[in-house]
């Protein structure tokens, strides 16, 4: 009964919510899976090639559905320990936007790219998009992440990776809808769309490798907003209290200001979130917490020096800073 109960919260939570998150996150992988037809085939109104769409497009579902199911799996059965670190998700950010960049080269018909990259084959979908399905379980959007949080406290590995199955079936109806539309648009349009295609692509490209950067704190760009000089106060105890609120849409105060020197910890505040802020990043620190739906969350800072410490959600789309001033 709990494996039964653990699908269905995964199946609401992508069919509602996850949809929408992950492709947003993984619409260049989608992209590339299904780019054969039109892209650079000639022959792409023929019979063989028309039928390359729906089994390039199957290929990516499958093994995106696979590889999330297996991380459920490892992730009720050995739980939070095999979670990667803030560093190494940025790496793989950093890996997936490279890829998506070749992509869409490829796609506005730079000479050479082509040949870097998997590739279907006149008799099938190829691996290119069982590679690009599978990969998608490396950049995983915020709601999937708080899914992944309730495949660890499944404690078994049937529940992990029937939550994560769940999530993955409800997310396919939009998936799927958007791969058939991207590789028909290249058919009936006959490749007037690549152009275009390739120039989002690229774009998003950018916008995941410079999340990857600030994921990594390779790269903390200069904040923008009013000091806020009212998030940080000293109770009785002499212990510093930040507190930030957390939405789906970003972190507030964004720019916090402290005092050096005092214990300080650091209170987040979730009401109802469920945007990928709820995975909270301390670059410099290399720590990270799912927050959970609504509640709150405290992570001590130790006793900080004077200077800035920066975080960001678990894709790097939204970040924050606290200022620490000796006199502030």
């Amino acid at each position: 009964m709990q494996v039964l109960t653990l699908f269905a919260t995964g199946l609401g939570a992508g069919f509602v919510a996850g949809g929408a998150s992950c492709a947003a996150v993984q619409g260049g992988l989608l992209v590339g899976a299904v780019r054969p037809c039109g892209d650079e085939a000639p022959d792409c109104g023929t019979a063989p090639a028309r039928g390359l769409l729906p089994r390039a497009l199957a290929a990516f579902l499958g093994a995106k559905l696979a590889a999330h199911a297996g991380l459920g799996a490892l992730l009720g059965l050995l739980g939070a320990a095999i979670q990667p670190a803030p560093s190494t998700r940025a790496a793989l950010l950093l890996c997936a936007g490279a890829l998506m960049a070749l992509f869409g080269l490829a796609m506005l018909g730079v000479p050479g790219v082509g040949r870097l990259l998997p590739r279907g084959s006149a008799h099938g979908a190829g691996r290119g998009p069982l590679l690009l399905g599978a990969a998608t379980v490396l950049v995983p959007c915020g709601v999937t992440l708080g899914v992944e949080l309730v495949a660890v406290t499944s404690g078994n590995a049937f529940g992990g990776a029937a939550v994560l199955t769940g999530f993955v079936l409800g997310t396919i109806p939009l998936f799927a809808a958007l791969g058939w539309l991207v590789g028909a648009s290249g058919r009936i349009l006959r490749g007037r769309l690549t152009a275009a295609l390739g120039v989002l692509v690229l774009a998003v490209a950018a916008w995941t490798v410079a999340s990857g950067l600030r994921l990594g704190g390779w790269w903390t760009p200069a904040a923008v907003g009013t000091v806020d000089h009212a998030a940080a106060v000293t109770g009785p105890d002499g212990v510093q209290r930040v507190t930030v609120r957390v939405e789906d849409e970003g972190y507030h105060p964004g720019r916090a200001l402290a005092r050096a020197g005092v214990p300080t910890i650091l209170v987040l505040r979730t009401d109802h979130t469920i945007g990928c802020t709820r995975g909270f990043v301390l670059p410099a620190r290399d720590v990270q917490r799912v927050l959970p739906v609504s509640g709150e969350t405290r992570i001590d800072l130790g006793t900080p020096r004077a200077g800035t410490l920066a975080w960001t959600c678990a894709m790097g789309m939204y970040s924050g800073q606290v200022e620490f001033r000796a006199d502030p």
